[in-house]
C-alpha cells in the first residue's frame, strides 16, 4: 500500500503542476472575465488538495520521515521531516486563499489578479519543495 500511495503521490504532482500553470495563463490572459469560470483555477485547487491528504498520509507512513534528533543533521531527512512539509503546506494555503478571495471578488480583473500572484507564488513554493532526481533526495521523476 505504502509503494502505491508514493507512485500516486508522485505522478499526481504532474497534474497539479499542469492544472497550476493553466489556472495562471488564464488569469494572466483575463480569461475569466465577462462571466468566465474558473475551472483550471478549480481543478488546481482539488488537485493540490488531493495531493495534500496523500502526502500527509505518507508523511506519517514514510520511512524517511524520521521523528529523532540525527534527522537535523542529514541533509535528506530534514528534507522530508522539515523543508518540503512545510513549504507544501503554504503551497496549498497559497492557492487555497487564492481561489476563495477571486470566487468572492466582484470585479473580473480581482478574480485574475488574485489567481494569477496566489497561485504563481504556490506554484514557486511547489516547484522549489518538490523532490526532484536532480536533487538527490531519493525521489524519482514517478
Amino acid at each position: 500500500m505504502y509503494n502505491i500511495l508514493v507512485h500516486t503521490h508522485s505522478g499526481l504532482r504532474w497534474f497539479v503542476l499542469l492544472f497550476l500553470v493553466w489556472a495562471i495563463v488564464m488569469a494572466a490572459r483575463g480569461a475569466y472575465r465577462q462571466g468566465g469560470k474558473p475551472m483550471a483555477a478549480l481543478l488546481g485547487l482539488v488537485f493540490t488538495h488531493i495531493q495534500l491528504v496523500i502526502g500527509l498520509v505518507l508523511y506519517f507512513t514514510s520511512p524517511k520521515v524520521i521523528f529523532a534528533g540525527l534527522s537535523m543533521s542529514n541533509s535528506v531527512l530534514r528534507f522530508y521531516l522539515v523543508e518540503h512539509i512545510a513549504l507544501m503546506l503554504a503551497a496549498v494555503i497559497l492557492v487555497t486563499v487564492g481561489y476563495v478571495k477571486a470566487k468572492r471578488a466582484a470585479e473580473d480583473l480581482k478574480m485574475n489578479k488574485s489567481i494569477l500572484w496566489y497561485y504563481s507564488i504556490g506554484l514557486l513554493l511547489i516547484l522549489v519543495s518538490i523532490p526532484w532526481p536532480f536533487r538527490n533526495l531519493g525521489a524519482g521523476w514517478f
